[in-house]
């Protein structure tokens, strides 16, 4: 059950809040928190592999890898979701690198690759916040600015899931909506 926190509704899109398990949403694409050589890894990228099976590594290895900030498709595999959109975070390196920008543009590349596909849903995870670094706090506003600049010019999309998997990546996600309902009317 939602609660007024757990969701925004921008133009005719829903953006909510999901604490769990990525790799379970049935959405037409999860979003891999993924690293340049599309080769698999820890946390959420090892999660998808694994759940994805073969196929995902595969197509990731045929593509060969994917510049930071940037995104790429391959099939959701085994995962309930049709495809997997592998977007390559910033390493978090204090932030005087380029890093935010570098977020966005993960964020917004990814939204790009489902709207190319004609997609309705998509799910993220917290990009670049666990092995790179990312202070979630800092990352939370990047990732649903990037989320709501894009709805807002027009989008096929019906819903965007920031699927959190712990209570505290989640409660730092539901207090920035709660200042977005706050403070933008959203």
């Amino acid at each position: 059950m939602s609660t007024p926190t757990d969701r925004l509704l921008v133009n005719r899109t829903v953006l909510e809040l999901h604490q769990g398990d990525i790799t379970r949403l049935a959405v037409d694409a999860v979003v891999n928190a993924a690293n340049s050589g599309l080769l698999g890894g820890g946390g959420v990228d090892g999660a998808i592999h694994r759940a994805g099976g073969p196929a995902v590594m595969a197509e990731c290895r045929r593509i060969g890898g994917c510049p930071t900030g940037q995104a790429v498709v391959t099939t959701g595999g085994n995962l309930p979701a049709r495809y997997v959109i592998h977007a390559v975070g910033p390493i978090w390196r204090g932030g005087e690198h380029g890093e935010p920008d570098l977020l966005r543009s993960a964020y917004l590349n990814s939204l790009r690759r489902a709207e190319e596909l004609g997609l309705r849903t998509v799910a993220f995870p917290s990009i670049s916040t666990g092995a790179y670094g990312y202070p979630i706090r800092l990352a939370c506003p990047i990732a649903v600015a990037a989320v709501i600049d894009h709805v807002r010019g027009g989008t096929g999309l019906e819903r965007v899931i920031f699927c959190l998997y712990s209570a505290h990546d989640y409660a730092v996600y539901a207090d920035h909506f709660r200042h977005l309902q706050a403070t933008a009317g959203l």
